[in-house]
This record gives structure tokens, sequence and C-alpha cells, in this order.
């Protein structure tokens, strides 16, 4: 059977052993919000990974963040610790592709090995989450403990915010 993962995501979850259920979905609905309407999947089930980037540190630092679609990414108090820095922001879509080989809308921590991957800790207290595919036409449906198996995993109380 052919994987309808981006061929990184796929190499990722079959080095690692991870179990997922991959979902095909129109890259019309790729996006958070669109995708949870379309298919069903609230936003407690729906996990964002998020490339964040030091600010006015050379050479810059950047980290993976995983955050359930009902919070807010800390990244001004709690991800500014974590890198050790004294600005963070969100990276550019341009920045984001270029480290992680994924398209915007599909971007997911299966898969990249060469940055940490900081999981906010209420990502670990749901039966199963929907994450990007590494694409805009997949998803991958897993248990978050799943993510555990990845390197460079650290999971985070408070990483972020209830909206």
């Amino acid at each position: 059977m052919t994987s309808l993962l981006h061929p990184r995501v796929e190499a990722a979850i079959v080095e690692a052993g991870i179990t997922v259920r991959e979902l095909a979905c129109s890259a019309d609905f790729a996006d958070t919000a669109a995708f949870m309407e379309e298919y069903g999947f609230t936003s407690e089930q729906s996990a964002n990974t998020i490339l964040v980037a030091s600010k006015k540190v050379e050479p810059a630092k950047y980290a993976v963040c995983v955050v359930l679609a009902s919070t807010k990414l800390d990244v001004n108090k709690k991800v500014r610790e974590l890198l050790g820095v004294r600005k963070a922001s969100f990276a550019d879509g341009d920045t984001t592709v270029q480290l992680t080989d994924m398209q915007i809308g599909g971007v997911t921590a299966i898969g990249i090995a060469d940055l940490p991957i900081y999981v906010d800790s209420a990502v670990m207290e749901q039966p199963e989450i929907v994450m990007g595919g590494g694409n805009r036409t997949s998803k991958v449906v897993l248990a978050p403990s799943e993510l555990l198996k990845l390197l460079n995993v650290e999971v985070i109380a408070d990483l972020a915010k209830v909206l």
C-alpha cells in the first residue's frame, strides 16, 4: 500500500515504530480550523506543530512545539525560557518549509530529528490526537504517547495556555 504521508514522515514512523492511522484530506481543508469543521475533529483532538525561532541571536535557535488547537503556545515566556533566549517568535513560513521540508498546513513533529521537540502536557492527556502528515493532503491519528518514541521529545507543563 502506498502511503499518503510525506516520505520523511513515513520514514520516521517506520524507523521509530510509531503506530498511526493515516487520513486523506483535501488540501482545501488542511489548515486546522477548516480541517476540524470538515472532518469532525475537536480542538482538543487536534494538535498543531509550530516551529519557533529565536530573535536577535546568531546563529538562530529553533524548536518544534506541539500544542492542542484549543490552546495558545506560550512563546513569550515558556518557549523563550526553554530556548534560553531573550526573544522568540513563530518562524515564518519560508523558514518552516526550509527546516522541516514539509508544507504549511501539514507540518508535524514526526520526521524532525534535528531540533528539540516540546510537547505540551495537555496533549499527552488526550486519548488520541490528529496532526499533520507532512503535506496538505494527509493527517495522522495517534495516541500521544507514540510521540515519545521520537528523538529529542520533551513533555512540558504549561507550554500552552487555554484559549
